[in-house]
């Protein structure tokens, strides 16, 4: 693997696949730092089987599935409630649309096929899909993964749709002092990449730098000497949305590929040539 990261220092806000992701910077040469900026996610059972409960009494016209994981959460909670069968013929006679190439392979291993799908494993492409189709008055069920998406809700709103929401997961932030290490290497400079894996990562680290009153030097160092990595253009949203413009990631939402990518950006950066990054003025690309 090329030595495109040589002399650089890469921290990992993302803790899942940690060390994957640190093995990867270090065969590219550079040196990985673990700051993970988001702390364990956990399964909310109570809100998993109200929203089975829901499901099976009050049947929506749609169901949207946005996570792999999320949905996979939703079966064994209906399998352990004796439901999944009903379940089961209700997807057979209902719309189904799904973000994310995990979220369709889920579906797919169990017989379904989605009528509406996103193009680019983003919720803004998964409203584009939604074009051909009439929403007012439409019952829809909504699953997301331990973080809100008031953008979609809205854009359903709009729609004239009635939304149920159902986070299976939710996540936490990491312990201060790992926030502090992780705001301090990118004030201080000691790093020259963060990458962000998902948008609670992004928004944790922020809101911490603005209790803080920090937010303006963390800001600075991503306009000027730190770039932010995103795993894909959902992440990248979320870092855009906190004010960070110089975002690099990759066309294919993977972390070897967000790896991949980065690398590019440092080869490029370092030669006369520069590199066009994927966000600029605050419009992702």
């Amino acid at each position: 693997m090329a030595q495109r990261m040589t002399g650089k220092r890469v921290a990992l806000a993302g803790p899942r696949k940690a060390e994957e992701m640190a093995l990867l910077v270090m065969k590219m040469g550079g040196e990985p730092v673990e700051r993970p900026a988001q702390g364990t996610v956990f399964l909310d059972d109570i809100e998993l089987r109200n929203a089975v409960v829901s499901w099976v009494k009050n049947p929506p016209d749609w169901y949207i599935f946005t996570t792999g994981m999320g949905l996979d959460a939703l079966f064994d909670m209906a399998e352990d409630m004796g439901v999944a069968e009903q379940i089961i013929e209700l997807l057979q006679s209902s719309n189904i649309a799904a973000r994310g190439y995990k979220t369709v392979n889920g579906l797919k291993k169990r017989g379904f096929t989605p009528a509406v799908r996103d193009e680019d494993g983003s919720l803004i492409g998964l409203t584009r899909a939604f074009v051909p189709y009439d929403l007012k008055g439409k019952e829809v069920l909504l699953q997301l993964h331990g973080d809100p998406a008031p953008r979609l809700v809205e854009w359903l709103n709009e729609q004239g749709a009635v939304t149920r929401q159902v986070l299976p997961y939710k996540h936490i932030p990491p312990e201060e002092a790992k926030l502090q290490a992780l705001l301090d290497d990118v004030i201080q400079r000691k790093i020259d990449a963060v990458t962000f894996t998902s948008g609670p990562q992004i928004r944790f680290l922020a809101q911490y730098a603005r209790e803080h009153n920090r937010i303006e030097d963390l800001l600075e160092a991503f306009r000027e000497d730190v770039i932010a990595v995103s795993v894909g253009k959902v992440t990248a949203q979320s870092i855009l949305e906190e004010g960070i413009e110089r975002i690099v990631f990759p066309t294919e939402e993977r972390m070897g590929a967000m790896m991949v990518e980065l690398g590019k950006y440092f080869e490029h950066s370092d030669s006369v040539h520069g590199y066009g990054l994927k966000s600029v003025n605050g419009h992702l690309k």
